[in-house]
């Protein structure tokens, strides 16, 4: 792996990097400009779509045909980001896996407050099992609050006496929003993405008077026994290292399947630089590779 692409990436970063403590609305203006100069190649399908009552966006490569459904999650601290603006990263694994992927705009903060998050994202699953797709057959993922709302959706689902997906695939895990992670402050100098300040100021927003420690916003302080296998993804450089570390240490204790992977030397949600980045590439392939051979899990009984 590159070295000089570390390097490089982390300087593109700092330079164009957003400001988490300006307003919602600034914020989402800013990132909706930063998105729409990242490229998704001529063969990706995007079709938008409405599941469960939610809005999404539907992403297969073009000629493809899969059986396998991926219900994906956009990052953005629960108040930016959309399913449109995930669709360079969703592409990348629809293509890998062989899978379709619908991407979900789940409502945001601080217009729509915890719990409306959670509840689309159930809202979208049952939509799925409704158009008859088999639990079997789909797979969660995604990145940074993202993949936050996915461990708290498989928590919301299994408690409901829902059949679960297969897999869940988790990038850089927002999942702790008490903020009590130590990489918050041991990791401030070599995150070039997100700061803690950042982050309070967009907890409010989301928890709105809730206990941030329910495991329906911080995952990490839930039960997770029952949950399908899950791959958790995050770079050393990131200050919510310590919310994928513990939470997959969580699922550990919980005997649940878990693979965690931490990357040395990059960003928050490095997966989605794989174009540059060797490490995100990589990451990414075998990302795929558990999307596609993950065995049928012994689901908790309804």
């Amino acid at each position: 792996m590159s070295k000089e692409q570390q390097v490089t990436l982390d300087t593109i970063l700092r330079e164009g990097g957003l400001d988490l403590t300006n307003d919602a609305q600034a914020l989402r203006a800013a990132f909706n400009e930063l998105m729409k100069y990242v490229p998704v190649a001529d063969d990706v399908e995007q079709r938008p779509t409405t599941i469960g009552g939610v809005d999404a966006v539907e992403v297969a490569i073009r000629g493809a045909d899969p059986s396998d459904v991926v219900l994906y999650f956009h990052g953005g601290v629960y108040v930016i980001g959309s399913a449109a603006a995930s669709v360079p990263l969703v592409s990348e694994l629809a293509r890998r896996a062989d899978a379709k992927v619908i991407t979900v705009d789940y409502r945001l903060a601080p217009e729509h407050p915890f719990p409306a998050a959670v509840e689309d994202a159930r809202a979208a699953y049952e939509g799925l099992l409704e158009r008859g797709v088999d639990a079997a057959h789909i797979a969660f993922a995604g990145e940074s609050a993202g993949a936050g709302l996915a461990a708290a959706a498989l928590l919301e689902l299994r408690d409901a006496g829902l059949p679960l997906p297969h897999c869940a695939f988790l990038m850089s895990p927002y999942a702790d929003l008490t903020l009590s992670g130590e990489t918050l402050l041991t990791k401030q100098t070599v995150d070039p993405t997100l700061t803690p300040d950042g982050l309070r100021i967009r907890v409010a927003e989301y928890v709105n008077g809730a206990d941030p420690a329910d495991p329906r916003i911080s995952p990490i302080f839930g039960d997770l026994r029952g949950l399908p296998p899950l791959l958790i993804q995050v770079g050393s450089h990131e200050i919510l290292l310590s919310d994928a570390v513990r939470l997959a240490g969580q699922a550990a204790t919980d005997d649940v399947q878990v693979t965690l992977e931490v990357v040395p030397g990059v960003p928050h949600v490095f997966q989605g630089f794989a174009a540059v980045l060797d490490e995100g590439d990589a990451a990414l392939d075998r990302a795929a590779a558990f999307l596609r051979t993950q065995p049928q899990f012994s689901r908790p009984a309804t």
